[in-house]
Formats: C-alpha cells, structure tokens, sequence
C-alpha cells in the first residue's frame, strides 16, 4: 500500500538499469540489443502512454471516488494496451515522445481520449461507469476480462478511431466472425482510414463516389483483445515460450494481467522476465486546457521500466494485438499457426476459421458492436473470479 503512494519523482531512481545480456529485448513487435541499443529501447518505453494512479480528479459519476488509488490499477492497464491500439493507429508504431519537443495535435487527440474527466470516451469515469452494466460496482476491481469487455463498448462511440474491437472467448479466435467485424460497411471516419484515397476524393472521410467505395472493401482496423487462462493458481510453464511469441509479432500490443490483485501492462520481454509498466504511483490528476494541449510528461515513464519473472504472472491475462489492415490480420493469421509448430510451445489459444459447432448457430452470434447476445456469450469468464461461470448454451 505504501508503493501505491509514492510521488513519480520518488519512484525514478529505485529502478535498475537493464541487466548486460546478449539475449534480445522484445518491445511491443521490436527486437533490439542491449550493448548497441539501450538508447533506443529507453525512449520506445518512454513513448509508450503510461497511465497510473490519480488524484483529485472530478468525482465518478458527480458524487464518487476523485481518486483510484488502491482499486483502479486493472483501469489504468486497460487504458495503457489501449492507448497503444490508438497510437499504433493515429500516429503509427514508429512514433517517439521526445520530452519537450512539440506533438503533433493527433498525439494530444489521443491523450484526451484518456484524460481524467467525464466526457473523454476512455477515462477512468468512462470505465468505471460503464463497468456497472458488467456488475462491478464503482471502486470494486475488474479482472482482465472485465475491462476488455468495457473498452470494447465504449470504442463504439469513438467515432474519430473507428476501430473494430474483437474479443475472443473460450480461447479460440474464429477469423471469419472478426473479418465480418472488420468489413462492416461502418462509414469510415476520417482520411485515415480509407489510406488509398487522394483526400480530394473524401466527403466526410469517406469517398463520394459510391461505386469507388464498393470495389475498395473497407478494413476497420482490429483491435483483438484476448482473455486467458494460463493454468489454475500459477502459470503453466509450457505456455511461455508461446506467451514471448506474442512479445515479437509486429502486432503486439501488449498483455494486461499481473500478479493476484495488482495489475500491470507487460510491454515486452528480456531473457526469462517480461518488461512491463505499473499503475501503482499516485500522481496529481492533469488538468486539460481549452486548447487541447496540456503538460503531457506524467504520461511517460522516464525511468527504466520495472521487470519481473515470467513465472510469477498471474495466470488471468488479456493478451492484444492491433490489426491495421487485412494484410496485417493475415499476417497475424500465418504467425499464429507458425507457432503451433515450435516445439515445446503450448498454444495459448485455437485459430479457427468458423465457428465450432459446440458453439451456438451463427445468428445469436452476430457480432455487431450493440448485440446484447453477444455481450452476454462473451461473459464467458471474468479473470478475477476463482470459478468459472459455465455458459448453458
């Protein structure tokens, strides 16, 4: 508890520097070296949005919590893998934050997007809010399952992202329900996503010409959050070397999880520890300015980021990934069913193409952003609880 209350200026100097290793470090799809790249891997963590702990924020719901101290660490992991999904998105994988240099106002639209206050789509209050429809009470605390299930309802009113957000249950992603997802005819927002287009051809973000619209099918870029279970109390140690895997697709955003009941957002892995970033230090809560710029370096961790043994994890985790385009998904696709062939690699999770017949028919599956049959298949599990909650299908 007394971590949880530490300054950010206290915390910087008590963490160890990289250990000299020739083993590679494996940041998010990155692959550097240590002797020749500590600069490098340094500044990809800081770039990464680090969000912790606040204080003095406006009060949840008008009368709530003003801080989330000592319950919102899974909140902060989920903004964090999130974030990156829209980092990687509107600013791109080989954007770096240099401190004091000027942003481009794209970076500020994604920090507002997280920012501590009512009307941000993935604040705290956001979250929390929104986390009672899936039976948490404000303040109480979410499991990895939980908080994937919420952002992926309030990415739905994030127009100006329009991602396509998947969550794959029972440990089996099925392809031809997230290429349903991600070719919906949704109208696009903004040029972004129509990268083929001159922008002379755009009326709203989309192009005028209908017929042009229908011979160019349109990609919602993934985002393909994955609950998990890596054994009963502990992790089970013949899924590691899968779990490093994800570390090094160039779709990785990253796995949420932690050790029981303090969360942290794993961003990469070196030897036998996996590199992540902590919620757990209460800084003051930023107060946004009418501009949309505001003071930004207490979003980015500048000291080396904390480590710790693969096999301490908790075994409930979200691992995630961000699909630009179809040939990304693809891609992502080929790596996966590569590594069902890497010996002494237990597959974390089943790819399939179609839906297994020991799920329900096809209709009560219709994964459209506001299906309630869907939000109530994919309650499937919730990490944070011992039992499983077995479907009556």
């Amino acid at each position: 508890l007394f971590l949880a209350t530490l300054t950010y200026d206290t915390l910087r100097f008590e963490y160890e520097d990289f250990p000299e290793t020739k083993e590679p470090v494996w940041i998010l799809g990155r692959k550097y070296s240590v002797f020749t790249e500590k600069e490098e891997i340094l500044l990809d963590v800081t770039s990464r949005l680090w969000f912790t702990y606040r204080k003095n924020f406006p009060a949840i719901g008008g009368t709530g919590p003003t801080s989330d101290t000592g319950w919102g660490c899974m909140l902060r992991c989920g903004q964090m893998i999130f974030a990156q999904a829209l980092v990687c998105r509107h600013l791109g994988r080989d954007w770096r934050w240099i401190k004091g240099k000027r942003q481009m106002d794209n970076y500020f639209n994604v920090l507002n997007a997280f920012i501590d206050k009512k009307d941000s789509y993935y604040s705290i209050h956001q979250i929390a809010q929104m986390g009672v429809g899936e039976g948490k009470s404000i303040g109480q605390w979410y499991g990895p399952n939980t908080v994937a299930q919420v952002l992926k309802k309030l990415a739905t009113f994030d127009t100006w992202s329009s991602l396509a957000v998947h969550i794959a249950m029972d440990n089996t992603v099925v392809m031809e329900e997230i290429r349903r997802l991600c070719q919906s005819n949704a109208p696009c927002a903004g040029a972004a996503a129509c990268p083929a287009l001159d922008s002379d051809v755009l009326c709203n973000g989309c192009p005028e010409d209908v017929g042009l619209r229908d011979r160019l099918p349109l990609w919602k870029p993934l985002v393909l959050l994955i609950p998990l279970r890596l054994g009963l109390t502990e992790i089970n140690e013949a899924y590691i070397e899968t779990l490093k895997h994800c570390f090094m697709m160039p779709q990785s955003l990253g796995v949420i999880g932690g050790k029981p009941n303090s969360a942290h957002y794993f961003i990469g892995y070196v030897g036998e520890e996996l590199i992540y970033l902590d919620p757990h230090t209460t800084q003051p809560a930023v107060e946004p300015s009418d501009s949309g710029c505001f003071p930004d370096e207490s979003f980015h961790c500048q000291h080396p980021p904390c480590r710790m043994s693969i096999a301490e994890l908790d075994p409930s985790i979200a691992v995630g990934f961000f699909c630009n385009t179809e040939a990304d998904f693809n891609d992502w696709c080929q790596q996966i069913k590569k590594l069902s062939l890497v010996r002494g690699a237990l597959p974390m999770f089943e790819l399939v193409e179609r839906q297994p017949s020991h799920f329900s028919n096809p209709d009560v599956l219709n994964l459209t952003p506001d299906s309630s049959d869907a939000d109530r298949l994919e309650r499937f599990f919730d990490s944070e609880d011992e039992d499983f909650e077995i479907l009556s299908l």
